[in-house]
Formats: structure tokens, C-alpha cells, sequence
């Protein structure tokens, strides 16, 4: 793929909040890898800079020949077969397979539209996945994804080639530009149900994909549920699994003491965040969830970064894997 354009992914954060994509920012990210190329943390656990080609357990190998066995060949590869038919010791050769799917799962439900400063995390998170999906195929694997949100999935099966890639983002894009008011008085209407939609995705994945497949998922799991962790564990036996958790600062703590005005986008409120005690509650709160899903990711070996907001993809990912690797 062709570099000769730099694009500097800091230099995209304005004063000016993102509801929605850009189809047009989400191709130009293509000229963004130089950055994720640039990080120079340890490739084991740096997902964009190394991880999608060699550090996951292993591509799987294709069988291409059989030919007399010679010294020094592994006994267990002998064809016994053929060895019976000619009697002479014949081996399988096998060679590695060369394009490794790669699948990125793009959480543009109600939950994710929502932000409180730069941008919505619906956005946040498209944009992530373009920057994934543009790497992948700048380093030969074969890339695809599956977009949801409560209603619906859209699936683009692993392709190596730039149509595959393009095809994701519209499909990413056309989700996104679909979450509006009524989207959030739909995703009310859903509140007192149980929510389902990420384990419906997470076992559409299972359906298609391959073993040994890298497996994306860039989330604000609100729905992780107990039905989506039996998936991701299922997933994990065969595939290598990176989560991307979206957040936003106001999920996280509130903004200084004062009476605010707020609203979900059909209601107002008032609150008054001037109370100590609600105060960290509110902050115990996220750190309770965002603690229990570290743990689930703990559990499958798989790691867990956090996607921010409010800053710079390339920021936001590189101290992402910096924490990562004060864990490791």
C-alpha cells in the first residue's frame, strides 16, 4: 500500500464534537499506520504494530505435497498411506498459510451514542476499527468484520483486498449515521429487557470464523451478558481475541461540583454532583464494571485496552498499550 501521504492522527482533535463519521476520514485513515508502526513497545502485546502477523498463537498450515521421506523429516508427518502402496517411506509437506483473517466486531448501538467532549464513542470506536482494518491489510491478512447494534448485524466476510476493507467502513458508517433520537427511544423501550446483541454477534463470529483467526471487538460491553461470555470464552479455545473497551471521561467521574442540566437526548434532569458520597459511588461504580471485564479478558488470556474520546486514536491506543505493558 502506498505511503507516500503522512497523516498525523493528533492532529484531527478539535473543539468541535463528532456525532457521527466521516466516510471520508475513515479512508483517509489508511495514511495513519506510520503511526501505529512507530510505537515501540514489545510486539506481544501490541496488537497494531506486530501482533495481527506474528505473535498470535499461529497461522494455521495448508497441506501442499507429499514426497520420499528424507532424513532429518519428522516421523509424525509420515503418510502411511502411501508408504503402504509403494513401500517406500513417503512424509507430508505442509506450508504455512500465508493470510490470516482478521475480524473486526464494531459495537454502533444506542449505548455508544453517546460522548461528552470531542467525540461519540460510536465514532470513536469506527474510527479505531478503520485504523485495524487499514493495518491489516497493510501487512497481507485478510480482513472483514461483523457491525451491530440491537436491531441488526451486517457481516463482510475476511477478504485481502481493499474493496473488503472499503465495504467494512460503509457498512460501518451507514450504522453509525443510523443512531439518532429515535435510536435512543428504541434502546429505552429495551431497558427493561435483557440485552442481547453483542452475544448475538459474538456467536455470528463464531459461525464464520476460522481457526486461528485475530478477532477485534471495540465495545462499551454494556450487553455482556452471561450468554456473550460463554461466546468470547468459546471463541478463545481456537482464536486470539484483543477487546477494545470505549469510554467516555463522564462515564468515569462527574464533572466538578454544580447543579447541571443534563439529558439522554429525550429527557432533561438536574443533578447536583456537589455530594461527596455520590461522587464515589459513581466513580466505584465504573471501576466495578471496567474491573469485572478486565477480569473476563484475564481469564481467556486475551487483553483488554481502553479507547478514550477525548483524545487522538493514535494517544488514546498508544497509552492504552503502554498500561498493557506495565501489566505483562
Amino acid at each position: 500500500m502506498a505511503r507516500n501521504k503522512r497523516y498525523n492522527l493528533s492532529s484531527r482533535v478539535s473543539n468541535k464534537p463528532r456525532a457521527h463519521t466521516d466516510i471520508g476520514e475513515l479512508i483517509r485513515l489508511r495514511y495513519a499506520i506510520h503511526e501505529l508502526d512507530s510505537l515501540t513497545l514489545p510486539r506481544s502485546i501490541n496488537p497494531l504494530s506486530g501482533l495481527l502477523t506474528s505473535n498470535f498463537r499461529g497461522r494455521g498450515i495448508d497441506f501442499a505435497e507429499v514426497r520420499v521421506y528424507q532424513p532429518g523429516d519428522d516421523v509424525r508427518t509420515i503418510d502411511w498411506r502411501v508408504t503402504a502402496r509403494t513401500e517406500i517411506p513417503h512424509t507430508k509437506i505442509f506450508q504455512e498459510e500465508k493470510e490470516r483473517p482478521v475480524l473486526i466486531l464494531v459495537d454502533q448501538s444506542a449505548s455508544m451514542f453517546f460522548g461528552s467532549k470531542i467525540a461519540f464513542k460510536s465514532v470513536a470506536a469506527a474510527e479505531a476499527a478503520a485504523l485495524i482494518a487499514w493495518t491489516t491489510l497493510d501487512r497481507g491478512d485478510r480482513v472483514g468484520g461483523i457491525v451491530f447494534s440491537e436491531a441488526e448485524h451486517r457481516e463482510v466476510r475476511p477478504r485481502r483486498s481493499k474493496h473488503s476493507v472499503l465495504r467494512l467502513l460503509n457498512e460501518i458508517h451507514d450504522f453509525n449515521h443510523r443512531l439518532s433520537r429515535k435510536t435512543l427511544e428504541q434502546g429505552q423501550d429495551q431497558d427493561s429487557k435483557e440485552q442481547n446483541y453483542l452475544a448475538e454477534a459474538l456467536r455470528n463470529v463464531r459461525r464464520v470464523a476460522k481457526h486461528g483467526s485475530a478477532i477485534f471487538i471495540i465495545s462499551d460491553f454494556r450487553s455482556f451478558n452471561e450468554t456473550a461470555r460463554i461466546h468470547i470464552r468459546q471463541l478463545a479455545r481456537h482464536n486470539d481475541i484483543v477487546g477494545i473497551l470505549t469510554t467516555d471521561p463522564l462515564e468515569k467521574s462527574l464533572p466538578a461540583p454544580d447543579l447541571y442540566t443534563i439529558t439522554n437526548g429525550l429527557n432533561r434532569a438536574r443533578i447536583n454532583t456537589a455530594d461527596r458520597k455520590y461522587r464515589q459511588q459513581y466513580e466505584q461504580s465504573f471501576d466495578e464494571y471496567r474491573s469485572a471485564l478486565r477480569g473476563e479478558f484475564a481469564r481467556i488470556k486475551s487483553p483488554l485496552l481502553e479507547l478514550s474520546t477525548v483524545e487522538a486514536i493514535g494517544n488514546t491506543l498508544s497509552n492504552s498499550f503502554s498500561e498493557q505493558a506495565a501489566q505483562t
